[in-house]
């Protein structure tokens, strides 16, 4: 028993056990479990799953090809059709070209009048008399024209006025030249008379025939076509 006023010796506790360090999981992190991961010697596909991806790559290599294809295509008829020449011939068939001032009026306000509704690098314009006062009145122009079709319907609207509008608009055969055509009918001077227009990708025109019907305006307008029209 230690000596009053003593301090007792102080016995030495024993050391706090050491924290384990702690381990980094070697292993990447993975977001699939073990259980699910495929092994790295997967077996070979069986001869149905074969079957399906040899046809799904044969569809995906068609469609790839015949994309190809198209543009192609588009673009060689673009190149086949966009270098194109007017001219005015002094007689198409049975017409004769006017040269009258009062024919180069008309004209002009035609050719005026095409010039608003399509953006045109050169224009003509005529008209051409035919027998018993069946005149056309003719006024085109040429440009690279990437949408033949909707082009030239829209170039009908130039016929619109309090009058009235172009009515039953309709493709027809644009011949041998192809691009598209169309023909309709329209209103003047309270007189009704058929109209026809082409476009392609190097030109776009538009014919009033007075006095004519669709069906006889139609072959004129494919005849005038060839007598004017020149690719380069």
């Amino acid at each position: 028993m230690p000596d009053p006023g003593q301090t007792p010796p102080v016995t030495p506790s024993e050391p706090e056990a050491a924290t384990p360090p702690i381990e980094i999981q070697e292993a990447p992190f993975s977001l699939v479990d073990d259980d699910e991961a495929e092994p790295s010697d997967a077996a070979p596909l069986s001869p149905a799953r074969r079957r399906t991806r040899t046809i799904v790559l044969a569809s995906l290599l068609a469609v790839g090809v015949a994309g190809v294809a198209a543009l192609g295509w588009f673009y060689w008829q673009i190149h086949s059709e966009r270098d194109v020449t007017l001219n005015l011939p002094a007689t198409i068939g049975e017409l004769k070209l006017d040269t009258t001032q009062d024919a180069q009026d008309t004209a002009d306000y035609l050719q005026t009048a095409l010039s608003a509704e399509v953006d045109l690098d050169k224009t003509v314009s005529a008209v051409y008399s035919g027998a018993a006062d069946k005149d056309v009145l003719f006024f085109g122009g040429t440009t690279l024209i990437w949408s033949p079709g909707k082009d030239l319907t829209t170039s009908f609207d130039l016929f619109a006025d309090d009058q009235g509008s172009v009515t039953g608009l309709h493709d027809v055969d644009a011949g041998p030249l192809g691009g598209s055509m169309k023909c309709g009918n329209t209103v003047s001077d309270g007189n009704e008379m058929a109209v026809c227009g082409w476009a392609d990708h190097g030109s776009l025109a538009l014919a009033m025939f007075p006095n004519r019907s669709e069906s006889e305006a139609a072959p004129l307008m494919r005849q005038m076509r060839e007598a004017i029209q020149t690719r380069n």
